[in-house]
């Protein structure tokens, strides 16, 4: 490895570091909007357990996410963000419609 990438590598590290304790501000930051589960069910005019099996979860966990003792990650968020932006795609792919 080369000095000068050598040297931006540790550089990095200590910014890192730094910015782990409070000590320095990040250079960007990464906001995750919150997705509203209930919103989303309501949308659809679905109970919790219709809802529930129309995304393919347990019904446990759609009450978790609506709430707010769990928050949807993964998959299950960008299913929700479609569900909520495009909810006749998710109709059209369920068993429901």
């Amino acid at each position: 490895m080369e000095e000068k990438m050598f040297n931006e590598l540790v550089e990095s590290i200590r910014q890192g570091k730094a910015i782990m304790h409070g000590e320095m501000e990040p250079s960007r930051r990464f906001v995750i909007d919150e997705i509203d589960v209930k919103a989303i069910r309501k949308q659809f005019s679905l109970s919790q357990n219709k809802f529930s099996q129309l995304l393919g979860i347990s019904i446990g966990t759609l009450r978790n996410w609506e709430q707010g003792r769990r928050k949807p990650e993964g998959p299950a968020r960008t299913l929700l963000r479609v569900a909520a932006k495009h909810p006749e795609a998710i109709l059209d792919v369920s068993r429901f419609a």
